[in-house]
């Protein structure tokens, strides 16, 4: 516990919609100004996806993408991870443009095929904002989250190809075993970083004997990794500091949870991360600075990327 600690902020997703929260960014402009607070509260990382200005529907278009994280870029420093995950709806193309139009610094990339399943959040909307949200949630009880061999390979090597960094997002531990192979192959290099998420429908529930699980599976598979974690709702906290006592990084934000503490919802990313700033700090941790964090995670820099 003596390192310091890479706190990102996933800031929309496209899991929750905007009849769940007044607050959940989904125009350019929200999103920007969501992450660049998560900055200023402490993150070292904001995780994007982008969305329809106009409904809020995740959305895969490169121009409103690149307008978000130019944005960011224009303010501040921090490290933007872009999704190749995107939704679960989307195809392998749609997910991976952003790696050669922007040439990121870090983008996610999903370590295998699950079933993601938010289906229950439809029953917690009364009146739908907008048409597309109820049969969005419902329909993720009848779609595979695909991430094939042939796919991942294609994630991995266009990675290396525009040197961006893979943020590997484990949802269950066969996808450890997932990654190993990758590595064996030689396709994954060192250090290898790790975003255990936890809590999804269809992926590992989110306990810490199922954290302790993740961590000691890596470790044999693996070697040495850099290693974060991320948990779904009411699990983000509990998970995130359990997360800090065994020398993880952690990951927060609207995407994951909605809320700041029961039944009070979070009013931006920027909250969740100064709570678990507060938290951090009380069990003597210093958190990163986005330089410092991409000396620990090896990425190419801020002034290397496409945007």
């Amino acid at each position: 516990m003596n390192k310091k600690i890479i706190i990102t902020a996933a800031i929309t997703g496209a899991v929750h919609v905007p009849s769940m929260s007044p607050y959940l960014p989904v125009t350019q402009k929200e999103i920007i100004e969501d992450a660049v607070k998560a900055y200023e509260a402490g993150a070292a990382v904001v995780h994007i996806h982008g969305r329809d200005p106009k409904n809020g529907q995740p959305s895969s278009d490169i121009n409103i993408i690149r307008e978000i994280v130019t944005g960011i870029k224009s303010q501040c420093d921090v490290i933007i991870c872009i999704t190749t995950g995107g939704s679960i709806f989307m195809s392998v193309e749609e997910r991976l443009s952003c790696i050669p139009s922007l040439q990121p610094e870090l983008v996610s990339c999903n370590a295998g095929s699950t079933n993601f399943v938010f289906a229950a959040a439809a029953n917690r909307i009364k009146d739908a904002k907008y048409e597309w949200e109820i049969p969005h949630l419902l329909n993720s009880k009848d779609q595979i989250f695909s991430n094939t061999f042939s796919g991942m390979e294609k994630y991995i090597n266009t990675m290396n190809e525009y040197d961006t960094k893979p943020e590997f997002e484990v949802y269950d531990g066969g996808m450890i075993n997932n990654l190993a192979y990758f590595y064996n192959k030689g396709l994954i290099k060192k250090p290898i970083y790790l975003q255990f998420m936890m809590g999804i429908l269809g992926g590992i529930p989110a306990t810490v004997e199922n954290l302790a699980y993740l961590y000691r599976t890596a470790k044999e598979q693996l070697g040495e990794f850099v290693w974060s974690v991320g948990a779904a709702g009411k699990a983000q906290l509990p998970l995130t500091t359990a997360a800090l006592t065994m020398g993880g990084n952690i990951r927060v934000g609207l995407e994951d949870n909605l809320f700041i503490k029961p039944g009070v919802l979070a009013k931006s990313s920027a909250e969740q991360v100064m709570l678990t700033r507060e938290i951090s700090e009380k069990l003597g941790l210093e958190i990163a600075t986005p330089n410092e964090a991409r000396e620990i995670l090896k990425v190419k820099g801020i002034d290397k990327v496409g945007f």
